[in-house]
């Protein structure tokens, strides 16, 4: 029970709404051409699938996340945004299965979307 409350915490966001596209492209398509960080994130999470597929979600989700922050990052905070990111991967390194594969994708997404969301507001 435990396991699976622990599993559950690492998930992708309760998807609020429908995924907006019917094809992995088309969905991807969308998260690169979504106007937030933020609706990058509900993107992915609505059209996630909780197993390796989810990877090429995030790294979209990532990427439209950078672009908020990444080029004004000083090199000890892109090193320190790595590490971040290599943690979500090592915390679910001796898991079995898809969904871990999964999981480790979307807590990657989420730290880039943390980031994202510190500039945005430290520029306001």
């Amino acid at each position: 029970m435990a396991v699976l409350a622990l599993a559950l915490s690492f998930a992708a966001p309760a998807a609020a709404e429908d995924c907006p596209a019917k094809s992995r492209d088309e969905v991807t398509a969308a998260i690169k051409a979504a106007p937030s960080c933020k609706r990058a994130m509900q993107i992915a999470s609505a059209c996630s699938g909780g197993a390796t597929g989810d990877v090429g979600l995030t790294d979209a989700v990532e990427a439209r996340c950078e672009g908020d922050f990444l080029a004004r990052l000083k090199a000890p905070q892109k090193r320190a945004y790595q590490r971040e990111k290599d943690a979500c991967d090592r915390k679910f390194s001796h898991e079995e299965g898809t969904m871990y594969i999964s999981f480790a994708a979307f807590c990657r997404a989420k730290v880039a979307q943390r980031y994202s969301q510190r500039a945005l507001k430290a520029a306001n």
